[in-house]
């Protein structure tokens, strides 16, 4: 699986189970703690293309994947091969 990058903040739990999810089934990933950026929901809806309402918002390689549910839903669909 390509990298993940993953949008969020250290206190919501699905940005959490994101991450510790990506970690379980090794696969690669960025955090980006909006917090620590400074980012508002808007900056991350210019970077991403898409609306942003809540939190984390999930891309995998250029693809936008959408949140945690939309996010665990894709890695049982297309398993969790890493990158080579």
């Amino acid at each position: 699986m390509e990298q993940v990058t993953i949008y969020g903040r250290s206190s919501c739990g699905f940005c959490v189970r994101a991450r510790d999810l990506c970690e379980s089934r090794n696969i690669p990933y960025v955090w980006v703690d909006m917090i620590e950026k400074g980012m508002s929901k808007q900056d991350i809806a210019d970077r991403i293309g898409h609306p942003v309402y809540t939190v984390p918002q999930i891309l995998v390689g250029s693809e936008y994947v959408g949140g945690f549910d939309d996010f665990s839903a894709y890695v049982r669909r297309h398993g969790a091969q890493t990158a080579s």
